[in-house]
């Protein structure tokens, strides 16, 4: 959570930093939504208004950068860089292909549910960073659209990070401030989670899955791959699959370690660089590194901190609060109305601005309703609402998770079109059922 509390706006000609900030939130996402400009050159120019027009200054636009998300982000994408040229990814293209018998349907289910549940052991960045590449391969290889399976994996990025502790922010932001343990997530979320995915992949087959089919020959062509000839480096093989494990033991054990995964993922892309440029000397070294950090997404990384800075400038100014205070004043002191109140409202802002900021401003103000709701234990509803809210909100639109912004970013380098509208055409309805299933879910078991 931000310390934001020294600095106060002093906006030019003595406008509202409310009403600055929130135009300038809506003028940004507006630009962002239109793709008529690239989203990160947007996002920089949003942030440096809202230095220059005095809402926020210079120092205070900083402490707006989660730099964990900034680093986790950056170190898996190095890691993933590096452990892509053995091979490793190709193998498991062609392996989950044939495991599916090279049924493009078959293999969404699978990738998808490889995703989910990767996402819940480690973060959803990480994990797309991951599937992407191998789905990229697959589709290549099946000659099918390679968009569904995109957007499904986005879906159950979002869906299976929800499930634990680790698997998405808001729930490490929650974990961590109310005190409670990764045993808790997996008991009071997992079971809305595993039928919210099966009522995803129904809701995607019935979309795009029956329409997907590959050629015999192309399905025959990729029977025939043996997946042992993708492996072209068995020593990076080796050294990538270790420091992938030992990232991954470490983000699991991140808590008793006093580590943050920006820190573990860092420091794993700094040792599996060193590992893999022991052979190479001089220039040739140079070239290998520039070759990988020519992998990381900046366009991303940009637009990520030019987004964290301009959704701070709302957040000082007062405006998440204020809508904070008005959706806990207006249900009234009763559970089940608070409940499903946190639930709607954070799915919905989760949608359209960065959950972190709202789940940081949320946490204080459920715990000081505690005294209505007969002390601490009573607010365990509250959390598992504003968790399911603002991690499946997420899925609503391409700006609504990290996850989501990741694979666009890798689609676009691999030249598949990744349009904000046709997405949110989608997605923001599925969300809404995931949500509608996790308001059935809290009033059955918490209600």
């Amino acid at each position: 959570m931000h310390e934001s509390a020294a600095w106060v706006p002093n906006v030019l000609f003595g406008l509202n930093p409310m009403w600055v900030s929130s135009i300038l939130l809506i003028v940004t996402y507006v630009a962002i939504m239109s793709e008529k400009i690239n989203r990160s050159i947007v996002a920089v120019l949003g942030a440096g208004i809202m230095i220059l027009s005095g809402v926020l200054n210079q120092d205070e636009a900083f402490k707006g950068i989660d730099f964990n998300t900034i680093a986790l982000l950056t170190g898996m994408m190095i890691i993933v860089s590096v452990t892509r040229k053995c091979g490793v990814f190709q193998y498991v293209a062609i392996w989950s292909a044939k495991k599916s018998q090279a049924s493009p349907w078959g293999i969404l289910i699978m990738l998808s549910v490889v995703t989910a549940v990767l996402s819940a052991l480690l973060d959803n960045v990480t994990t797309v960073l991951l599937i992407v590449p191998v789905t990229l391969a697959i589709t290549r290889d099946l000659d099918v659209p390679p968009y569904p399976f995109l957007f499904a994996e986005i879906f159950a990025s979002n869906i299976g990070g929800t499930a634990t502790l680790i698997g998405d922010p808001p729930n490490i932001l929650i974990g961590s401030l109310v005190d409670l343990s990764f045993n808790d997530f997996v008991i009071n979320l997992t079971p809305v989670i595993i039928v919210i995915m099966a009522v995803q992949l129904l809701c995607t087959h019935l979309i795009w899955g029956r329409h997907m089919s590959a050629t015999p020959v192309r399905r025959a062509r990729v029977m025939a791959m043996n997946e042992m000839d993708a492996i072209t480096d068995w020593t990076l093989l080796r050294q990538s699959l270790s420091v992938v494990a030992i990232v991954i033991v470490a983000f699991v054990l991140a808590r008793p370690l006093h580590l943050e995964p920006g820190t573990i993922a860092m420091f794993g892309a700094a040792a599996l660089m060193l590992l893999d440029n022991l052979v190479h000397h001089g220039e040739a070294q140079t070239e290998n590194i520039n070759k990988t950090f020519a992998d990381v997404e900046w366009i991303t990384i940009f637009f990520f901190c030019g987004l964290f800075m301009v959704v701070h400038g709302v957040e000082v100014a007062g405006v998440l609060k204020l809508l904070a205070d008005h959706l806990i004043v207006a249900t009234g002191g009763d559970l089940a109305l608070t409940v499903y109140a946190i639930l709607w409202s954070s799915a919905i802002l989760s949608a359209i601005v960065d959950n972190i900021p709202f789940v940081a401003t949320m946490i204080p103000l459920i715990k000081a309703m505690a005294p209505n709701f007969g002390g601490p234990e009573g607010l365990l509803p509250l959390w598992w609402a504003l968790s399911l809210g603002a991690c499946l909100g997420g899925n609503g639109t391409l700006i609504g998770a990290s996850a989501n912004l990741t694979v666009a970013g890798l689609a676009e380098r691999n030249g598949i079109r990744f349009s904000f509208l046709t997405y949110t055409k989608y997605a923001f309805p599925l969300m809404l059922i995931s949500i509608a299933i996790s308001h059935v879910y809290m009033w059955l078991r918490y209600l």
